[in-house]
């Protein structure tokens, strides 16, 4: 089933493998007969990228760097690139130190976080308004749920939980001038290369498996598919949500079989 991304142009960022939700996205649309520009936040990881997908038209753009951002616009703009859509896959943590108490977690570590994972969309999107087609459609990655305190996770989820008020209030922002839509994709854990950078993901992803209604991880596939729904005119009614894809695990804490295996090691 096609969904209508011929001769549409989708800037996409943070793909680092083909383990990587942007690279899925990517690909996909791609498939979809969609022109994919790049951007990625170091020249380095741009040579990768283009290996990795044979194009040229990647960008560098330190979303830390306002100067970058407005630069990556300017480029656009001065090349009359149009924007049918956004992808933002963009996070970043410091966890050189290992898991902290909520309580011990650095000031400069949770700005940076903030910074990077969260106002980088506001950021973009300001700097991109111009770029995108009235109707263009602005899909950002957060994850499955902030208000359970995943102790290994720790500052992220308040930085998660920042970046989905944050899809509600460009929404409300951007519908004064356009329709242009902001929407998240709200994804449980994956086997991707930067979830193994977080301290004792390999535990929590186990126990997400165990606690899915299916009994089976969320692929990032999965995840990679309702982005392209959000970035399709199929989602045209969809604006300021987030989709949850964790395959039921947010419904699934009290699995018999998991309850079982707790009481009995307790």
């Amino acid at each position: 089933m096609k969904l209508g991304f011929d001769g549409r142009t989708i800037l996409v960022t943070g793909v680092a493998n083909k383990k990587s939700v942007a690279w899925h996205v990517a690909s996909r649309l791609i498939d979809e007969g969609g022109r994919v520009i790049y951007c990625v936040h170091t020249e380095e990881r741009a040579e990768q990228v283009r290996k990795l997908s044979g194009s040229d038209d990647v960008h560098v753009c330190d979303v830390r760097e306002a100067d970058q951002i407005e630069a990556l616009a300017a480029t656009l703009s001065a090349s009359h690139t149009k924007l049918d859509g956004l992808v933002h896959s963009i996070a970043f943590a410091n966890y050189s130190e290992g898991p902290q108490p909520f309580h011990q977690t650095p000031k400069a570590d949770f700005l940076d976080a903030l910074d990077v994972s969260c106002f980088s969309l506001v950021a973009l999107a300001n700097a991109l308004r111009e770029q995108f087609q009235p109707q263009a459609s602005v899909v950002t990655i957060s994850i499955s749920t902030t208000s359970l305190a995943a102790e290994n996770y720790g500052y992220m989820a308040p930085v998660k939980a920042a970046l989905d008020s944050s899809v509600v209030f460009l929404a409300k922002s951007f519908s004064r001038f356009s329709d242009v839509r902001f929407n998240a994709v709200r994804a449980g854990l994956l086997k991707t290369a930067s979830s193994a950078g977080i301290p004792g993901y390999l535990d929590s992803y186990l126990y997400a498996e165990k606690a899915t209604l299916r009994k089976r991880g969320v692929a990032t596939s999965e995840v990679a598919d309702t982005a392209l729904f959000l970035l399709s005119d199929r989602s045209s009614g969809i604006n300021a949500q987030g989709i949850v894809v964790d395959a039921g695990m947010g419904v699934n804490y009290f699995d018999e079989d998991i309850v079982g295996q707790v009481n009995r090691t307790s």
